[in-house]
């Protein structure tokens, strides 16, 4: 029996997930909740074999859970079941040592295979976005750089970012223009919008 955890924020895609994998007779829904801050320590008292994981998820996000999971929880394997179907999230999701990657207009029986094989040790990856990784060139910002345009995408300004990341006012500046720059954007704001659009952010 594969036991799986599952965490969506959205309220009838989530009992829609429990209600499909409790016709497979080789899978239990141990746990399904809305909030990625759940996701560790109910991990941790149930010890699930498989925690299927939304992306964006208030309280946590998926990929950051993911990361932790497999080092709290090393023997519960993660699967991602996103809507954002982004080469940099696949990228991001792989560096956080997730073993799939699907997208939720999947079939009932891909999910459910994907789950068994993921269980059993397998990675299974989407084939169109492996494809769309494979072809998208690399992230050209810094980790400083992105750094601080992820603060900056949280509305936090030059001083703020600078104080948190004991820089200078004027080297958070130099930071972001460089972002800008590489990015080909017209602004900060577009620089942000263009990074959270490959999956940066």
């Amino acid at each position: 029996m594969v036991r799986v955890l599952i965490a969506e924020d959205m309220h009838m895609l989530r009992k829609a997930l429990v209600a499909l994998l409790e016709f497979e007779p080789d899978i239990e829904v141990v746990a399904d909740f809305s909030n990625g801050a759940d996701i560790l320590p109910r991990a941790r008292e149930l010890r699930p074999d498989v925690a299927v994981l939304d992306i964006d998820l208030p309280g946590m996000d998926g990929l950051t859970a993911a990361a932790e999971l497999s080092t709290a929880v090393p023997e519960c394997r993660t699967m991602m079941l996103t809507s954002l179907g982004r080469p940099g999230n696949l990228r991001r999701a792989l560096a956080a040592h997730v073993s799939g990657f699907l997208l939720k207009d999947s079939s009932p029986e891909k999910l459910s295979d994907a789950i068994r094989a993921v269980a059993q040790g397998e990675r299974v990856i989407d084939p169109q976005l492996a494809l769309a990784a494979l072809d998208d060139g690399p992230q050209p910002l810094t980790p400083r750089e992105l750094e601080v345009l992820r603060f900056a995408a949280k509305g936090e300004e030059s001083a703020q970012i600078a104080a948190k990341l004991f820089l200078s006012v004027g080297t958070v500046r130099n930071y972001l223009t460089s972002a800008v720059t590489k990015l080909d954007a017209r602004n900060r704001v577009d620089a942000i919008r263009i990074a959270r659009e490959a999956g940066w952010l």
